[in-house]
């Protein structure tokens, strides 16, 4: 199954898509959207466009596990991409995901404006890759 991950912004959005084996997570693209409801219409578009059949977006609880206005942000979005895409939408905990986005950026020595138009997709990247493993692991892939 073709699963696309969000890895939601203030600003910028960063998505990234896997394989039909749910082997490897890639990124997709960044999306500069402020409007919630137009950023979820340009996601359901992705979806289309790459066959995705179901939808993983990041969820930034704190790091003592407790939820706050980001973490409350990404549950109403979740509803916005459910209403746009008719997909399933799954919240997935993204603590660490761009510290370790920055981290892979370091080893490539990616910096500047190229670093800024791909972090989040990098962030995406990982968040979808931990789904995958999560879903290999409870026996959820198919």
């Amino acid at each position: 199954m073709r699963i696309l991950a969000v890895d939601l912004g203030k600003v910028r959005t960063g998505t990234a898509i896997c394989d039909l084996g749910e082997v490897l997570a890639s990124p997709l693209q960044v999306i500069r959207q402020t409007n919630r409801e137009a950023l979820a219409q340009e996601i359901a578009v992705l979806c289309k466009e790459n066959r995705a059949q179901h939808i993983v977006l990041g969820h930034p609880v704190n790091m003592d596990g407790s939820e706050g206005e980001s973490a409350l942000g990404a549950q109403a979005f979740a509803v916005l991409l459910r209403q746009a895409t008719g997909l399933e939408v799954v919240l997935r905990d993204e603590r660490g995901t761009t510290l370790t986005a920055h981290g892979y950026l370091n080893e490539t020595d990616t910096r500047g404006k190229k670093r800024e138009a791909v972090v989040d997709a990098v962030a995406a990247t990982i968040i979808l890759q931990d789904y995958l493993e999560f879903r290999k692991n409870s026996g959820a892939a198919r």
